[in-house]
């Protein structure tokens, strides 16, 4: 493949192929030969160029993933909604939106191998996640819907908690167990004024769960 002067068009042909690839075959069948093979004019060497192993290539399709499909950049779009209202709609959008990544994530099987990986993700919650969040909280202390103290750590534990430790993938249990996490949940988040899982949530989660 000829040299390209701009990268960031191999990058992202690389990674709608990986994507593809991911979903159709799985993580552990997928090789980057195969990816390699599904672009026809790219060689291993201009690969290598941007991703070192398959391990930084699904790490890059998720993160995009999560940026494409922020549902805390959509709802701040939406008038007529007060802090929490904004926050309880955001919840009911990523039950949509994130369908492509858990299918990204189900291609792992082996995903509490990578610590690397875990943790990557852990730091991009924090990172890409956190802040979004953290505007529809503040909007919501102005505005009276929710009277949390501290925006900024509700926000970061906020999204650990709920793309880490709500995760059925890196936390594999059965759905009533999940459904008692996410009332633990619901009992934490309104003690500190952030009454954003109602029943109508309760509801989404356990339909979620069941159709993984």
């Amino acid at each position: 493949m000829a040299r390209n002067k701009y990268p960031e068009i191999t990058v992202k042909r690389i990674l709608d192929a990986a994507t593809r690839l991911f979903q159709e075959k799985g993580w552990d069948q997928t090789t980057i030969q195969d990816i390699i093979d599904e672009l026809g004019d790219l060689t291993r060497g201009a690969f290598y160029h941007h991703f070192k192993s398959k391990e930084d290539i699904i790490d890059a399709v998720l993160k995009r993933l999560a940026l494409e499909n922020n549902p805390f950049e959509q709802v701040e779009k939406m008038d007529g909604l007060n802090g929490l209202m904004k926050l309880k709609t955001a919840i009911q959008l990523s039950f949509t939106n994130n369908h492509g990544q858990f299918n990204a994530l189900k291609s792992i099987p082996s995903i509490l191998k990578s610590p690397t990986l875990i943790a990557n993700q852990l730091l991009e919650c924090i990172r890409i996640g956190a802040p979004s969040i953290q505007s529809v909280i503040e909007e919501g202390v102005k505005d009276g819907s929710i009277s949390v103290h501290y925006p900024k750590q509700t926000a970061e534990t906020f999204v650990i908690l709920s793309n880490i430790w709500l995760s059925p993938i890196i936390f594999t249990v059965s759905t009533e167990e999940y459904m008692q996490k996410v009332k633990h949940l619901q009992q934490l988040y309104n003690g500190i004024g952030l009454p954003i899982i109602d029943d109508q949530i309760l509801i989404s989660f356990e339909n979620f769960h069941r159709n993984l």
